[in-house]
This record gives structure tokens, sequence and C-alpha cells, in this order.
């Protein structure tokens, strides 16, 4: 596990001091604003946030590394590419259920090649968001042509990964 000033904390809070810096000389009051707007955004993910990440702890400790690594490790294989892209496909919800829960994976003992077919396919393929809004919004002929290509998308990238990272 990463310390909390890691390269990516450190590049959104110079980001964010950029951006405050930017709206102050737009208008003194304006970080404020921004400030306040950030809580209360903070107040609508935090109730999710939490959850999630007492889940991925969770799972860490309940899912035996064993069963991980068998099923998901770095001799899995073709099975499990296909198991994490359905997985992916499948998991409800935003990035703070998704990350979590790789994250859960990847310190149990999963190869790489899974974890980029999972986040893959959840990028692509997530059902809360076709059904929530590409469907309703764009129509499901829509959906089919821009799914249907894609499928092979998480396989291939999860091969690409087993071919060019050693782990």
């Amino acid at each position: 596990m990463r310390g909390a000033l890691d390269p990516s904390t450190l590049v959104l809070l110079a980001l964010a001091l950029i951006l405050a810096a930017v709206a102050y000389v737009k208008d003194p009051g304006l970080p404020l604003v921004g400030a306040k707007n950030g809580v209360s955004m903070l107040k609508i993910i935090l109730p999710r946030l939490v959850p999630a990440l007492l889940l991925a702890g969770l799972m860490q400790v309940l899912v035996p590394e064993e069963v991980v690594s068998r099923y998901f490790g770095r001799q899995s294989g073709l099975r499990a590419i296909l198991i994490a892209t359905v997985a992916g496909m499948l998991t409800p919800g935003g990035p703070m259920v998704s990350v979590p829960f790789m994250v859960a994976l990847a310190h149990s003992g999963a190869a790489l090649p899974p974890l980029v077919a999972y986040m893959t396919s959840w990028s692509l393929f997530g059902m809360q968001r076709i059904i929530a809004w590409e469907a309703p919004l764009m129509g499901w002929k829509f959906v089919m042509v821009r799914v249907v290509p894609s499928l092979a998308f998480p396989v291939v990238a999860a091969w690409l990964v087993a071919i060019f990272y050693s782990e």
C-alpha cells in the first residue's frame, strides 16, 4: 500500500492549488465556493466509499489467498481472464465499488492479466451505465453497435499484459 503523499496525491494537490489560484485571480471568493462544493460532494461520496472499502478489506481476509492465486494467479490463464471479464461486466456501481474490489484481488494474489481484464471490462461494459445512461439516451441499437465490436478488448488487453509485462 502506498503512503498518503504518493505521486498521484501530490499531482492532485498541485492541480487543486493551481485551480484555487486561478479562481482567486478571477474572484477572491471563488476558492471558498469551490471548497464548499467539494465538501458537499464528499457528503455524497463518503457514505458509499466507507462501505466499499470495508467490503474490500473483508474480502481480503475472508477469501483465502490460495483460492485467488489458484483461480486468478500467474498460472491461471485464459479461464481467469474470461471470468474477470464477465465479473467486470457484472460489477455494479462506480469506481467506489470496482476499484476496492480490484485492490482486494490484487492483494490476495491475483495476477495482472485478470486484473487488467476486469478493469477494462468494467470500464467498457458496466451494466449500470448501459442500463441507466446509454440505452435510454442512445438506444439499444447504439449499445449493441458499441459493445459487440469491443467484446475482445479486455481479453486482448490482458493478453498484451501477459506478453509484455512480467511480474
